[in-house]
């Protein structure tokens, strides 16, 4: 992929605009249940109507995860799952024509190499980084590595960011801006933050590239509620949740699916709620 032409990602948000919805993105780490299995769920995912899908990289000290994907990921890494893992997973959803991106905090990429990374995750089709702990001060090397392979890097905003702060990360964006709708850990939540529509609005000021929304979404009605001002609506402890309750992977996958297919449904201004919700 060349430095200028847009990602899978990219043209999924554009395909959604022109479709005058918003994009649905789902998350769930590799390596769980195991790599096959997670797998074969995000493919669930991506069946039951997710337009873009997030691969955790499994890591040890998750900042900003709350207790459902800490509990993942925990069970991820005790299973033995590699950054090679992660790159797997993108290369089987990438084959299946899915767009995926690695979320990942900074040192597994550091450590690996960020121009092998980047030229690793390019080579199995993933289409870039959501980086959560990383700044774009420090972010001159991956800066680099993503421009040099045609990747999309996606940096974080939350309600506290002053101006300066968004145009900052804005600035050093490419595919689109991850608006961070609350303060402190992942997980979903009873309702939509209050604050989320008014920093949509901020980035939106800085920036014409999309901007989703994450953190807290848990069904159909909540991903309606987001939809309506934001151009995609991030998805991930309620996914991960499925896998975590269901008594084994084929039931899991199952609910993930039907999640999907939920929220799916909200993006569309047309939400029906699932039997679980």
């Amino acid at each position: 992929m060349s430095a200028g032409e847009p990602t899978a990602v990219s043209r999924a948000f554009q395909r959604a605009a022109a479709e005058k919805r918003a994009a649905l993105v789902g998350y769930l780490p590799a390596g769980f249940p195991s790599v096959a299995g997670a797998i074969t769920a995000a493919l669930a995912m991506a069946e039951g109507g997710a337009d873009i899908i997030e691969v955790g990289l499994p890591y040890s000290d998750p900042l900003i995860d709350g207790p459902v994907i800490q509990e993942a990921t925990r069970a991820a890494l005790a299973g033995g799952t590699k950054v090679a893992d992660t790159l797997r997973t993108v290369e089987a959803l990438a084959a299946a024509g899915v767009p995926a991106l690695v979320m990942t905090y900074w040192n597994p990429v550091d450590h690996y190499g960020v121009t092998a990374f980047a030229r690793d995750l390019a080579a199995a089709g993933g289409c870039g980084l959501i980086t959560p702990d990383l700044t774009p001060e420090e972010a001159g090397p991956w800066l680099d590595a993503s421009g040099r392979f045609g990747l999309d890097r996606v940096f974080l905003v939350a309600p506290s960011s002053p101006e300066p702060r968004i145009e900052a990360v804005t600035s050093a964006c490419r595919g689109f801006v991850y608006a961070a709708s609350v303060m402190g850990i992942t997980g979903a939540r009873d309702a939509v933050s209050g604050l989320a529509a008014g920093l949509v609005a901020a980035v939106r000021a800085h920036t014409r590239l999309p901007v989703a929304v994450g953190l807290g979404v848990r069904d159909g009605a909540q991903a309606a509620e987001v939809a309506a001002f934001a151009d995609g609506v991030i998805v991930g402890s309620a996914f991960v949740q499925c896998l975590l309750a269901a008594p084994d992977l084929p039931a899991g996958v199952t609910a993930i699916r039907e999640l999907a297919a939920d929220l799916a449904g909200g993006v569309r201004g047309r939400p029906v709620l699932s039997p679980r919700s």
